[in-house]
């Protein structure tokens, strides 16, 4: 990777002052993480001015990259430690994927668009972010050769909870989804111990669909 400029190093500690922190952001595996990653490098360079800002940009195929206070808040509701190992479904420009594994002791995750898959593959490699598993396929069915899971994060809006993905959930482990239609979504965090399942709501969210065989169904 090339050496980064000091401009970005500017635009990261706003970003985080001002859109993570302020917005009660506190665990600070999270914040560091955030302030570390270099979310320009995961635009196409004519977007990379705008990397920083308080908005989703597009990446191509019809997907985005998030906000970066969504990326934070749902990083931070999955309470990650540096043992979990953690699944991603929709691995999209990379991002996501790369602040988890600055926490976490592995993340699997998988795209199933193709060119999103290798170029952020490529990424992960030249960013020496060894801890990244991919995989290239229908996320909705999960990794189940690799389960159970301590954590569960799924980076697009889903009709309702993949049973595939709740199944592969360790007991005491935590599943962050959007669920709701194809317009806008809540945000649920779910946790699963020995009594069951428990739901917690985290409020509005908006994301792309998320496509697959226990998703939205692709036309």
């Amino acid at each position: 990777m090339e050496k980064e400029s000091l401009k970005y190093q500017r635009l990261r500690e706003e970003m985080l002052r001002q859109q993570i922190e302020a917005r009660g952001i506190t665990d600070p595996r999270v914040l560091a993480a955030m302030r570390k990653v270099p979310r320009h490098v995961f635009v196409s360079e004519a977007l990379r001015d705008q990397s920083y800002g308080d908005f989703p940009l597009p990446i191509g195929e019809q997907q985005t990259i998030s906000q970066p206070y969504i990326v934070a808040e749902m990083t931070q509701a999955l309470e990650l430690t540096e043992e979990d190992r953690v699944l991603e479904i929709g691995t999209g420009s990379g991002y996501q994927a790369a602040i988890l594994a600055e926490i976490a002791y592995r993340v699997y995750t998988i795209e199933r668009i193709r060119s999103l898959y290798l170029q952020a593959r490529k990424l992960f490699d030249e960013m020496r972010l060894f801890n990244i598993v991919t995989r290239y396929g229908d996320g909705t069915k999960g990794w189940e050769e690799e389960s159970p899971f301590d954590a569960i994060i799924v980076t697009a809006g889903a009709p309702g909870l993949p049973s595939a993905l709740l199944s592969q959930l360790s007991v005491g482990g935590r599943l962050v989804v959007p669920v709701g239609n194809q317009h806008a979504q809540d945000l649920i965090r779910i946790t699963k111990d020995k009594r069951g399942v428990h739901q917690t709501n985290l409020g509005g969210c908006r994301f792309v669909k998320l496509v697959g065989e226990q998703g939205w169904k692709e036309f």
